[in-house]
């Protein structure tokens, strides 16, 4: 699998123009089963869905998008492009798959002070486990550990029950660092766990999920973030 944080907004100032097709060239080169997207704008996951069905030779492809909330409006956040802004998943479903089903939610921790409401989503394609991603606080350490709590103990173990105890596998930007105490490994249920970039993002896995190897990937400044690939065995 594969996570990533685009910086395709086009408000922030690492935004170059450039990380969706660069991202598409990952995906050619690295024919992941899962992708999960950090701040996108909605037509960047069609784009790269695309990308990732022409990379696993027609397969088929889930995508699903979840907007970002903007408080000011109560309606989505908006791209400079005004496209809506959020988060996005892209899974391979198998030749038996004829649907699948997605998840997502609001978080009830918010930063009063950031007018962009984070959320979280999660895609089952009935394949024998769950994806998810969710890109937390950017703006307060405090708000963002409670929603990395929040999604690992309620809202994920929340969707695997509810698809029949099905492993789960996220991708995230949590905005906790590696190297700083808490971090992710303070959100963790027990059995789960976590590779990380070295900086802020992380792939989480659910019980009987097995991490094999992961590998920082270098954007090429296309984005402020590196990919994170991780390979792993389902059992």
């Amino acid at each position: 699998m594969l996570q990533f944080n685009l910086c395709d907004s086009g408000i922030a100032g690492c935004f170059t123009g450039r990380s969706v097709r660069e991202a598409a060239t990952v995906i050619r080169h690295a024919r992941p089963d899962v992708v999960t997207l950090n701040e996108v704008c909605r037509d960047d996951v069609s784009d790269l869905a695309r990308a990732m069905a022409a990379a696993r030779r027609g397969e088929q492809v889930a995508s699903a998008f979840k907007a970002a909330v903007d408080r000011r409006t109560h309606r989505p956040f908006r791209c400079l492009n005004e496209q809506q802004y959020g988060i996005g998943l892209l899974v391979v479903r198998g030749p038996d798959v004829s649907g699948y089903r997605t998840y997502d939610g609001v978080y009830p921790n918010q930063d009063l002070a950031d007018p962009e409401e984070r959320v979280w989503l999660c895609v089952d394609v009935g394949g024998g486990f769950v994806a998810c991603t969710t890109h937390t606080a950017s703006t307060s350490t405090a708000v963002a550990l409670a929603q990395c709590r929040y999604f690992l103990n309620s809202a994920v173990p929340s969707v695997g029950s509810r698809s029949g105890d099905t492993p789960v596998i996220v991708g995230a930007d949590f905005n906790l660092r590696a190297d700083r105490s808490p971090g992710a490994q303070s959100c963790l249920p027990n059995g789960y766990r976590r590779v990380d970039d070295g900086s802020l993002q992380d792939v989480v896995v659910s019980r009987a999920i097995a991490v094999r190897s992961s590998t920082v990937i270098d954007m090429r400044g296309t984005t402020d973030h590196p990919g994170l690939l991780v390979d792993l065995t389902l059992p």
